[in-house]
């Protein structure tokens, strides 16, 4: 997953250090001396994170930080302040500034990568809503997009809380009911993760101390299961237990405070948590508005063949100016004719549409998933090498392949796909991209269906 990184430092020390860890997990590193050239290099090269220190000459941190975050261009990227002041108020006045997250000098290994893993992962999905709102416009569908994220209310935020300890339950709703969040308290890990996907809610807090459920496997079900796969999770740690909070921020949590718990940084990390969440609601809610009729297919509901060539040509505009990897699979039922001929075509379109689940339920859900024509369907892969791809395409064949589908009336068939992959390079055009991903799935029929084959 590795991505881009802007470390912002005064001391080329620091830089160097920063640089070469990030370097050697094979991140791409910009750089910047004062806070006035971060938000320069901000704006020009659009990274996917910024570690930025606080006490710098010409322009500070936090000041840098507020500058970004108000800018709507780099509003969504986030921003780790990096510094020696460790008071809670220097945490809570960088909060408020916009930041993500605080790391604390000298900075340890295991919290670095964890939190640029994180939160490269949560931009990787706002981006991709952005590109798809981006294609909305492209294509004369757009409305009015959301407001900044600087604007978005985060009162009356509908928050459960996972916690077992009773001094530590009051203790939470005292300073939650601050902000007048509507607020749901559960002490057992069982019912908070069926409570978690029975409601939407904006933010789920878990102590990482219940006593009675593994809290990682917590956050492990409610990242898996769909209806909260979406859902901010900020996790209340005690101050030693900073390798289970690294190996939470991996498995998914956004975000994280140590006890004793300080009521106003809390309040800062639910503002900021809430906001993103509402933010991001915002986003993919005014692009479904805008598409769900024009861009959709009846049959299937995934997106039709016009809505892909265009997001097609934004994807297309990525990989040459940000050097992104993306990789195209198109799939294709094998003998699907035979189902129409044989049982009718109100049985072809049941088949098609549990195509279409299974699909997407065996891809990430920033993967684009698209109904080509006829029993044709396209996936579009961001960030995805061949070897990602591959490993996807397998996974589909053997779904499709392995698992009968039923027709109604207690009758099954079996079917099979023939799969071709390719990875866009930054010289195609979108049809030439296409076309090469269909030549491989051609391949992949005259070698004897129910296989996979990469366009080199």
């Amino acid at each position: 997953m590795p991505g881009r990184v802007l470390v912002v430092d005064d001391v080329l020390p620091n830089v160097k250090l920063l640089e070469a860890k990030l370097g050697a997990e094979y991140f791409d590193v910009l750089t910047a001396m004062d806070g006035k050239q971060a938000v320069e290099v901000a704006k020009a090269e659009k990274p996917d994170l910024i570690l930025l220190d606080v006490m710098m000459p010409v322009m500070d941190g936090y000041e840098a930080c507020e500058l970004i975050k108000h800018d709507p261009e780099t509003q969504h990227i986030p921003v780790v302040m990096v510094t020696a002041l460790s008071d809670v108020s220097d945490r809570v006045r960088g909060l408020e500034a916009g930041a993500d997250d605080f790391l604390t000098k000298p900075v340890d290994d295991v919290s670095l990568f964890a939190r640029v893993r994180s939160f490269i992962r949560l931009k990787m999905i706002v981006d991709e809503w952005r590109l798809r709102e981006q294609t909305s416009d492209n294509l004369g569908l757009g409305g009015q997009g959301p407001a900044m994220m600087t604007d978005v209310d985060t009162t009356g935020a509908k928050i459960l809380v996972v916690e077992d300890n009773k001094i530590d339950t009051v203790n939470l709703n005292d300073i939650l009911s601050q902000d007048d969040h509507d607020l749901t308290f559960i002490g057992d890990g069982e019912q908070a993760l069926k409570e978690g996907t029975k409601g939407r809610y904006d933010l789920i807090i878990i102590s990482l101390g219940l006593r009675d459920y593994d809290p990682l496997r917590l956050v492990s079900h409610l990242r898996a299961d769909n209806r909260t796969r979406q859902a901010q999770i900020l996790m209340v740690s005690e101050d030693d237990e900073m390798k289970r909070v690294a190996k939470a921020l991996d498995i998914g949590i956004n975000d994280y405070i140590v006890r004793p718990v300080d009521q106003n940084e809390l309040l800062a990390r639910v503002r900021a948590q809430v906001r993103r969440r509402r933010y991001q609601d915002r986003l993919r809610d005014n692009y479904e508005r805008n598409l769900a009729l024009a861009l959709t297919d009846d049959l299937t509901g995934l997106y039709n063949r016009r809505y892909l060539e265009g997001h097609l040509g934004s994807i297309m505009i990525r990989v040459r100016e940000e050097r992104a990897r993306v990789s195209i699979l198109m799939l294709d039922l094998d003998f699907f004719k035979e189902v129409n001929d044989t049982y009718g075509h109100a049985v072809g379109d049941i088949v098609l549409r549990t195509v279409a689940q299974r699909i997407q339920h065996s891809v990430r859900n920033f993967d684009l998933v698209a109904r080509f024509g006829g029993e044709e369907f396209v996936v579009l892969m961001p960030e995805a090498s061949k070897d990602i791809a591959m490993m996807v395409a397998e996974r589909l064949r053997s779904k499709i392949s392995s698992e009968p589908f039923d027709i109604g009336s207690d009758r099954q068939v079996q079917l099979s796909a023939s799969i071709g992959v390719s990875e866009i390079s930054d010289t195609d055009t979108p049809d030439q991209a296409l076309n090469r991903a269909d030549e491989a799935m051609y391949v992949a029929k005259k070698n004897g269906r129910n296989q996979i084959h990469f366009a080199e």
